[in-house]
């Protein structure tokens, strides 16, 4: 396992979402998963027995943990997970499906999906127009302003700005 692994704390639906990120992205998988068993004493009740005490997947080759833990702990928008697209079509792809069934656009390429996790989708050119070396201060400020207007990205759009910065 890798030294820093994101670990995710799940209501009750661990395993469905464990099953749907891995069926968004290449070189994913569920590689392991340890079930809540019989409570032991001095358990809280209810007792989740049957539900993912912990589980282990990859996405793209990252190592994630989840676990149904019940209510007391949401997600936030203060941790998200970043995904850099290499087309438009990847980013239309996973937009569609990390909004579909109760999933929400946010601004500027963020979502939470139907989870409550919160996601960046962005291109990768634009990560490679804010680093430009030759970018001047306009086209970045451009860049930028075209983004904030956005919900979710557009490649073109976001091409257009900086190249008339």
């Amino acid at each position: 396992m890798q030294k820093i692994t994101t670990f995710m704390w799940f209501d009750d639906k661990a395993e469905e979402a464990m099953k749907f990120y891995v069926s968004l992205f290449k070189n994913s998988k569920i590689l392991s998963i340890t079930r809540y068993g019989d409570p032991p004493p001095g358990a809280p009740t209810p007792w989740p027995k049957g539900k993912v005490l912990t589980g282990v997947f990859e996405l793209a080759g990252q190592t994630f943990m989840a676990l149904d833990g019940g209510p007391q702990f949401p997600f936030t928008e203060a941790i998200s997970l970043y995904v850099s697209c290499e087309t438009q079509n990847e980013v239309d792809d996973l937009w569609t499906k990390l909004t579909a069934d109760g999933g929400q656009e946010v601004q500027c390429g963020w979502l939470k999906d139907k989870f409550g996790v919160s996601w960046q989708i962005v291109p990768s050119a634009y990560e490679d127009m804010m680093a430009d070396p030759k970018g001047t201060p306009a086209q970045k400020h451009a860049l930028m302003s075209a983004l904030l207007q956005m919900t979710k990205l557009d490649i073109k759009a976001l091409r257009e700005a900086y190249e008339k910065g």
